[in-house]
C-alpha cells in the first residue's frame, strides 16, 4: 500500500469518461422525478443500473442521497428508507484505500486512494440473505452483496499501514435526508472556480435550515469508534451524524 501515495480528492478528480455528455443527457427530469413527491405512470420496471440514476463526478455524498430517494420511489426499498443507510468511509489522515473503482486515475484493479467515498448499504430486515452495497463509482455489480464488496472492493486483509486503516460513519438514510446539507464550498478553490462541474440541481439544504455539514460526516478520530455493534444498532437511527464504527464493526453491524 504505501508504494501508492497519490490520494484521489474530491477537490481534484475530474469529470470522467464514464458517461461524457451521455451522463447529463436527461438528467434535468431526471432530478425533478427524485426531487417531486412522486413517480410518472409510465414508470413501471425500474432498471438495477447505475447509469440510471442521478450522478455527478466528484459528488458522492450528493449522488448517494438522491439514489437513496430514488431506491424508495422506485419500491426498491422501504418507502420510509427504514432499511437503508449511508456509509461515509475515511479516516484521520483522509486517505483510504478502496479496489473496483471507475476512477480514471485509478490503478491496476481499480485501486486507488480517496480522501473520502460514500456507499449506500441496504439492510434485509426480513434476515435472509446478505445486505446489498449500492456503490455508483464502482465496477462491481449495481448493487452487489456486502460479502463481495469487502472481498473486491475493501479487502482490509491488504491494508498493512496503520495510516489506511479505515474507519466507517453509518448514518440512517432518514436521518441523512433530513438534516445533511452541503453549499459545495469543498469543491472550490481559493480562485472561487469549480475544481469539478457541480450538479444541476439546488444545493441540498437541511430540513433544520443548515446550508453546510458535510465535514461533521467526513470527520472521523480513533477515539469515537464504538466498539459495541448492539449498541451501535440501537444509535443509529436517532443519531444526526450517525455513528463511527471500524472495519470489523461495519461487518458486525450488517451480519
Amino acid at each position: 500500500m504505501s508504494g501508492h501515495n497519490k490520494v484521489q480528492s474530491r477537490h481534484t478528480e475530474r469529470q470522467r469518461d464514464r458517461e461524457e455528455q451521455g451522463a447529463m443527457d436527461g438528467q434535468s427530469s431526471l432530478v425533478q422525478e427524485v426531487l417531486d413527491v412522486g413517480l410518472p405512470s409510465s414508470l413501471t420496471s425500474p432498471k438495477e443500473s447505475a447509469i440510471d440514476y442521478i450522478y455527478t463526478a466528484c459528488y458522492c455524498e450528493e449522488n448517494v442521497y438522491m439514489l437513496c430517494k430514488r431506491l424508495c420511489q422506485l419500491g426498491l426499498a422501504m418507502p420510509d428508507a427504514s432499511d437503508l443507510f449511508v456509509v461515509f468511509i475515511s479516516n484521520s489522515n483522509c486517505k483510504v484505500p478502496l479496489w473496483r473503482q471507475k476512477s480514471k486515475s485509478s490503478l491496476e484493479e481499480g485501486f486507488c486512494i480517496w480522501d473520502y467515498h460514500v456507499i449506500c448499504i441496504q439492510k434485509n430486515l426480513k434476515g435472509k440473505g446478505s445486505a446489498q452495497v449500492w456503490d455508483l463509482d464502482s465496477t462491481l455489480p449495481f448493487p452487489t452483496s456486502l460479502d463481495q464488496y469487502v472481498s473486491e472492493a475493501l479487502r482490509p486483509w491488504a491494508i498493512w499501514d496503520a495510516k489506511f486503516f479505515r474507519l466507517y460513519r453509518v448514518v440512517a438514510v432518514p436521518m441523512y435526508l433530513q438534516y445533511f446539507a452541503s453549499d459545495r464550498r469543498h469543491m472550490k478553490g481559493e480562485d472561487g472556480d469549480w475544481s469539478a462541474p457541480p450538479p444541476l440541481y439546488d444545493c441540498i439544504v437541511g430540513e433544520d435550515g443548515a446550508i453546510h455539514n458535510l465535514e461533521e460526516y467526513i470527520r472521523m478520530k480513533d477515539e469515537q469508534v464504538l466498539g459495541d455493534s448492539k449498541e451501535a444498532l440501537m444509535q443509529v437511527t436517532n443519531r444526526k451524524f450517525g455513528v463511527l464504527l471500524s472495519e470489523d464493526g461495519l461487518q458486525h453491524l450488517f451480519a
